[in-house]
């Protein structure tokens, strides 16, 4: 272990800190621990790529979400232990997510996932909604496609289920994050590729897009042109105050069901 490590510190709108917490997530493979208004990120790795992928982030979302950031370097500790202690498994739907210091679990479908932190690993509410609507509604004969996959958690999920299963993100770190996941659940992809749905060669009987409401809005055609007549498509991400962005969006398609958890909508649509 070495003698330093960097802490940034995220300060921005409390609405947004579980989205960019799972955003950094999947780019920083670090310790990071939630607060209002605020996300403290640790690594013994320089945080300044953090920084500005997120500087970049907003800037793709049209300055909504405003931040500040703030990097030291510290005198190190074992926090890296103390943080795995604190990460437990869960059960979502027919799923059992659990890291890889856990066993795996008789009764469930289990994804083994060793996360960044408790997101992309089920205990965000909008991936636990995402899981429970996948074990209601995914079969063994479909082929679905993760659209911001992050840590692969979802596309996952279906391929456990018997589907056939393509994913795609616009961050190459989260590509990386995929393939580790699926590799150590000893699982395989039909496709993954970085980019977003515009890139996609067919259309597909689900279309599982767990993102934010503003970016469904703005990808909001090309998640409709690959999903199958009759199939589904799944989207989450949504802030309560931000559903009506979508259900406006989407009303020339079926609403079949709604989910919410916490202040998080989770909306599954039939293609009819």
């Amino acid at each position: 272990m070495q003698n330093n490590y960097y802490e940034l510190t995220i300060t921005l709108n409390d609405d947004f800190v579980e989205f960019i917490a799972d955003f950094v997530a999947n780019i920083a493979g670090s310790c990071v621990e939630l607060g209002e208004g605020q996300i403290v990120v640790r690594s013994e790795s320089d945080l300044t790529f953090v920084k500005e992928a997120l500087v970049a982030l907003a800037g793709t979302l049209g300055g909504s979400i405003e931040t500040t950031y703030k990097i030291e370097e510290k005198e190190n500790k074992d926090w890296i232990k103390s943080y795995q202690e604190s990460i437990e498994p869960i059960e979502a739907g027919k799923f059992y997510i659990f890291p890889s210091w856990y066993e795996a679990k008789e009764g469930f479908i289990n994804i083994k996932i060793d996360p960044a932190l408790a997101f992309g690993s089920g205990h965000h509410a909008t991936t636990f909604s995402c899981l429970g609507a996948i074990s209601e509604h995914v079969k063994a004969e479909h082929s679905v496609i993760d659209v911001g996959c992050g840590s692969g958690i979802l596309g996952l999920a279906c391929k456990k289920l018997g589907a056939s299963v393509a994913l795609c993100d616009t961050d190459p770190v989260s590509v990386e994050s995929c393939k580790e996941n699926f590799k150590l659940n000893e699982e395989s992809y039909d496709a993954l590729w970085e980019g977003s749905i515009d890139k996609a060669k067919k259309r597909y009987d689900v279309v599982i897009a767990n993102i934010i409401a503003d970016v469904l809005k703005f990808i909001a055609k090309d998640l409709k042109a690959a999903c199958e007549d009759g199939g589904l498509l799944i989207l989450s991400g949504i802030l309560d105050k931000k559903e009506r962005l979508v259900t406006e969006t989407y009303n020339d398609m079926t609403l079949i069901s709604r989910i919410e958890k916490d202040e998080w909508v989770t909306l599954i649509y039939k293609n009819i």
